[in-house]
């Protein structure tokens, strides 16, 4: 049987909050029985944008990571409530019953996710649907994704086996996998959220002015393997992300065929790491073992 699921991509949000405000535009005030009871005007998020910073110096990036009910297949919250309360149809979407629930706060705490919210008014306890209201009159798509200027969104109703293949291709991922929850929203990305970067900036003296190199191949290695390649962009700048945070000693050496080639170290404890200036050194052979610098990510 085909399933609703979600497919975030990180890289693609940028914090407008478009899904936020629709979701409320959709549920403040308005009651949609069997599906959801009014949302209040203030202290719910049932989407919510966590931030993730990282860099420092002259290299920072700002990732942005949606959040919301997951529709579990092994939802902590279905086994919580025990009666019925909170159920999951046979499309994936799981619905708080928004009369079985009243006065189950317990519910709330049961979501790792922290997906849930309390209605005090109400006594109730309530999250993002999936817009099932709406997939349910034919619409082929959830308010966040109708809203997103982005293209942050992705939901699919297909065959469990085909949603396998959709993860493997896109190489997509759940949030706390650890849990066994088995999520229907997936995340692309999230690396962004997850993992650091190692960066820097080529520079080089050409005509007696210090200036960006751009198109200079960059390698990391780490313990003498390759770990990935690289060119600097038009700015001099070289990222080499989804690094795992505490791995530990790089290297990075930088050729050029114009202008020559450099080397220089990086550290990665637990935040990203920008290197800085690296400054290409004519006629320096390759892997001469001549180092433009170091640096150290702090924790």
């Amino acid at each position: 049987m085909k399933k609703w699921n979600l497919i975030i991509d990180v890289a693609k949000c940028e914090n407008c909050n478009n899904c936020m405000l629709t979701t409320r535009d959709e549920h403040v005030g308005n009651d949609f029985p069997g599906y959801a009871a009014p949302q209040p005007l203030h202290g719910h998020n049932w989407i919510k944008i966590h931030r993730k910073v990282r860099g420092q110096d002259g290299m920072v990036d700002a990732a942005y990571r949606p959040t919301m009910c997951n529709h579990c297949d092994d939802a902590p919250c279905v086994k919580a409530a025990g009666d019925g309360s909170v159920y999951q149809r046979p499309d994936g979407i799981v619905i708080i019953d928004p009369q079985k629930a009243r006065g189950r706060r317990d519910i709330v705490d049961a979501c790792p996710y922290e997906g849930i919210f309390w209605n005090e008014e109400l006594q109730l306890p309530q999250k993002w649907i999936f817009d099932a209201h709406l997939l349910d009159q034919g619409w082929k798509q959830p308010r966040c994704q109708q809203s997103c200027p982005t293209g942050v969104y992705w939901a699919v109703k297909v065959e469990d086996d085909e949603m396998q293949a959709l993860v493997k291709k896109h190489r997509l991922e759940v949030l706390r996998p650890e849990l066994n929850t088995r999520p229907r929203v997936y995340y692309k990305n999230l690396h962004r959220f997850a993992k650091c970067f190692v960066g820097g900036t080529v520079v080089a003296e050409v005509d007696g002015v210090l200036d960006c190199v751009a198109g200079a191949h960059v390698t990391l290695t780490r313990q003498g393997r390759q770990v990935a390649t690289t060119q600097s962009d038009t700015f001099g700048d070289f990222k080499f992300d989804a690094l795992d945070p505490g791995s530990g000693e790089y290297q990075v050496e930088i050729v050029d065929e114009r202008l020559g080639s450099a080397q220089a170290s990086a550290t990665l404890a637990e935040e990203s790491c920008y290197i800085g200036l690296i400054r290409l050194q004519p006629g320096v052979p390759h892997g001469s073992g001549i180092h433009a610098g170091a640096r150290r990510a702090h924790a």
